[in-house]
C-alpha cells in the first residue's frame, strides 16, 4: 500500500481534537472530528458548516474526498450536501464540514465527535481533444436506467 506524506495543521478551533486517523487497518477514510466549542444542533431538513479543526497541504496530483460516515447516515440521517466534497492540492484554508439532517429528529454535535471522513486519491489531468464524433459503444447514449432498474 503506498503512503503519502500530508502537512496538517490545527486551526485555534482545532486545538486538543484528534487529528484524523485511520480506525481499522483496511480502512479508506480516516476520520475527521467536529471542532465545536459548544454543541451544535441540526434541526431536520437544517444545513451547517461545521469546523474540522485543520488545514492540510496536499502535495500535487492529490486529492482529499470528504465523505458522510455511513453510520451516522444509516441511524440519524446525517450526510453531507456536497459529497464527496473535494479539497484541491492547492487550497490551504480549513476544511469545513457541510452537514444536513435528513433524518427525523434533531441531532447534536458535540466537541470531538466523529462526524465525516476523509480519503486521499491520485488525481489526473484532463487534455480534451475535440472532435466530430466519439466512437459507439453497446451502451451509445443510454442513461438514466437504460442498463436496466
Amino acid at each position: 500500500m503506498e503512503h503519502v506524506k500530508i502537512r496538517i495543521k490545527r486551526t485555534s478551533a482545532g486545538k486538543g481534537i484528534p487529528l484524523p486517523q485511520y480506525m481499522t487497518n483496511g480502512a479508506a477514510g480516516m476520520d475527521l472530528y467536529a471542532a465545536v466549542e459548544e454543541p451544535e444542533t441540526i434541526l431536520p431538513g437544517e444545513i451547517k458548516l461545521v469546523s474540522s479543526g485543520i488545514s492540510i497541504a496536499l502535495p500535487e496530483g492529490y486529492e482529499a474526498q470528504i465523505r458522510p460516515r455511513s453510520g451516522l447516515a444509516l441511524k440519524h440521517g446525517i450526510t453531507m450536501v456536497n459529497t464527496p466534497g473535494t479539497i484541491d492540492s492547492d487550497y490551504r484554508g480549513e476544511i469545513g464540514l457541510i452537514l444536513t439532517n435528513l433524518g427525523q429528529a434533531p441531532f447534536i454535535i458535540k466537541r470531538g465527535d466523529r462526524i465525516a471522513q476523509m480519503v486521499i486519491n491520485k488525481v489526473a489531468r484532463a487534455d480534451f481533444l475535440e472532435v466530430e464524433d466519439l466512437d459507439e459503444t453497446d451502451r451509445s447514449t443510454g442513461g438514466f436506467g437504460s442498463t436496466g432498474k
